[in-house]
């Protein structure tokens, strides 16, 4: 099975720009942002409630809680939530979503129900082709973070962590090897 297209920076901007051309503009940002900055796969954006990232305070959280009915593994999980993530969500519901209970779709279908994973990944293939970016898919957003570590020199075993994966394997692949990376690595001799 190919791997989903990493995004390079140019890329990420230029889809994330692209979300402003859609009709449901913010609910598709964050949809994105979801996938790059928190590396959450179509399932668990889809089932992503108002509770599981907002306190009672009115303030996104740092850590998303994902049951295990949410996950692919079918086990619980936590996602950590950076601050530029936590601000995307707070204006997100905050615009969009201020009177809907907790319990309510994060991201909402136009009829106002939840989405499904297939329709998730339908809206992330749209916003690709939109761009012209062959080979991206929901998953583009979670390889690109993932890569981006690992580029950054964060260590492999943190990048597990955060991915999710039971086996450092799984991680392994979906981090890509790019000429700079290998530049960098030799010249840090």
């Amino acid at each position: 099975m190919k791997q989903a297209r990493v995004l390079n920076d140019k890329e990420l901007r230029t889809v994330l720009n692209s979300t402003k051309l859609t009709r449901y503009q913010h609910r598709n940002r964050l949809m994105v942002m979801l996938s790059y900055c928190a590396g959450l796969r179509a399932c668990e954006i889809a089932s992503l409630r108002i509770g599981d990232v907002m306190g009672s305070n009115g303030e996104a959280k740092h850590t998303i809680l994902l049951e295990r009915w949410q996950t692919k593994g079918a086990q619980r999980q936590q996602a950590v939530v950076s601050e530029k993530l936590r601000k995307e969500i707070t204006q997100y519901i905050r615009e969009h979503r201020a009177k809907a209970p907790a319990g309510a779709p994060l991201l909402a279908s136009q009829k106002g129900g939840a989405f499904s994973s297939q329709t998730i990944q339908q809206v992330f293939r749209q916003l690709y082709e939109q761009v012209g970016m062959d080979g991206a898919s929901s998953h583009s957003g979670r390889r690109t973070m993932l890569t981006k570590l690992a580029e950054r020199g964060v260590h492999a075993r943190v990048i597990q962590q955060i991915a999710r994966h039971s086996s450092l394997a799984t991680t392994q692949r979906y981090i890509e090897v790019s000429p700079h990376l290998l530049r960098n690595a030799v010249e840090m001799l």
